[in-house]
């Protein structure tokens, strides 16, 4: 069974819209790995938590901030298809001695 990505979020902070975009976002990149993407208006004030058949992958308020669409794309990739691609989303990647390949 594929995994379920759930949005919980603030109502009364306006977050609605933030987490539609997210769940946008999260939907056409893993259209094949994700069942779907559950928006949850949260009881609890400003919560932000995201995650995936009931593990958190981000937490507002313990980062004290959003993710970033990139970040999170790859948060959600480490968790449900480790080897999947993102192309400009992706992790740049390092050597051995923590310096960048050159383009070529």
């Amino acid at each position: 069974m594929k995994p379920t990505l759930n949005i919980e979020y603030c109502p009364k902070c306006g977050w609605m819209l933030r987490s539609a975009y997210m769940a946008q976002e999260l939907l056409t990149t893993f259209t094949d790995e994700l069942h779907g993407v559950l928006l949850q208006p949260s009881e609890t004030g400003g919560s932000f938590i995201i995650s995936i058949d009931g593990v958190t992958v981000f937490d507002r308020k313990d980062k004290g901030r959003f993710p970033e669409i990139k970040e999170l794309k790859q948060l959600v990739r480490d968790v449900i298809s480790p080897d999947k691609n993102l192309g400009h989303s992706d992790k740049p990647v390092h050597h051995a001695d923590g310096t960048a390949p050159s383009a070529s």
